[in-house]
């Protein structure tokens, strides 16, 4: 089974996250046939990578011998300690489309919409860019613990064998940044609650580390055993109103869940250092079918 090749292709500057939800009247096979056949109309002007995903109980309804044994929807709010809230912000699909070229972006995220009037509607939009080529707007290097590209696939999508063979599970979330707050505290009181040095993402000694250092709480194990995700994270927003538009695959909602759990402090009463500077505005996971999945929906091509 073959996973969406946009989930690793790396390096795209412009990005624009379409979540969608299902017209009324319309069936979730209805949703699932057309975002299938979106490869049509797309890439017309310019080069795009797209990658789809759908609500998890939508998929499963739709294709049980392709969903992930795991995904699940985010359909609660995640609450910590200090009355410190994840919201769940579901939606029924989501669709990212990047490239190189803003316009190119632009032109076939119009395409999606137009592919897809009648079947359903646009429930929030967002751009997306990168900051200083691999930096988010914290200043530090985003992505560090990203696997190398020859095992992320391995770390993002469900192996050969499992339910969902080839799926990835996707965490969509906006983090808004309170950037005045935090570059307040300079470089060292950032560093100790990012976990890393900001000019080379060199991760402190256990020894100087904090309990609520990002790093400390976003690393998951289970018998000692790192449980990766894989980060495709780029800067959203204008001057006065940006943060991280975060997107994080894995090969089974577990790892993503119970990470989002220990920033929250839910696990341990622990909070994640920078959830005192960044906000979760919104909150979903998507399961993003294999290409062998999708293609059973795809209409047929014209010959």
């Amino acid at each position: 089974m073959t996973t969406q090749p946009g989930i690793l292709a790396l390096g795209t500057p412009e990005h624009c996250y379409l979540e969608l939800d299902l017209e009324p009247g319309r069936t979730a096979e209805d949703l699932v046939r057309g975002v299938a056949g979106l490869t049509g109309p797309l890439s017309t002007t310019g080069g795009v990578n797209v990658v789809v995903g759908f609500r998890p109980e939508l998929w499963a309804s739709v294709a049980p011998d392709d969903a992930p044994a795991d995904a699940a929807g985010f359909t609660e709010d995640l609450i910590g300690p200090g009355r410190f809230r994840m919201p769940a912000t579901q939606h029924d699909a989501w669709v990212w489309v990047a490239g190189g070229d803003r316009t190119a972006v632009f032109d076939n995220s119009r395409a999606v919409l137009a592919a897809l009037k009648g079947v359903a509607t646009v429930g929030a939009e967002v751009t997306g860019w990168l900051y200083r080529h691999h930096r988010d707007l914290t200043g530090f290097i985003d992505g560090t613990e990203n696997p190398s590209l020859l095992t992320a696939a391995d770390v993002a999508a469900v192996p050969a064998g499992e339910p969902g063979a080839g799926a990835s599970v996707v965490l969509y979330q906006l983090w808004r940044h309170d950037s005045a707050t935090w570059e307040s505290l300079g470089m060292v009181g950032q560093e100790m609650n990012m976990g890393r040095t900001k000019p080379d993402s060199v991760e402190l000694p256990e020894d100087v580390m904090l309990p609520s250092a990002h790093v400390a709480r976003t690393t998951v194990e289970v018998d000692g055993e790192e449980r990766q995700i894989f980060r495709r994270n780029v800067a959203y927003g204008g001057v006065t109103d940006h943060g991280t538009a975060f997107v994080g695959f894995a090969r089974d909602r577990w790892r993503l869940h119970e990470m989002l759990r220990r920033m929250a402090g839910v696990a341990d009463g622990v909070r994640d250092g920078l959830t005192h500077y960044l906000t979760p505005l919104t909150g979903a996971y998507y399961t993003c079918p294999s290409i062998d999945a999708l293609t059973r929906f795809a209409p047929p091509e014209e010959g």
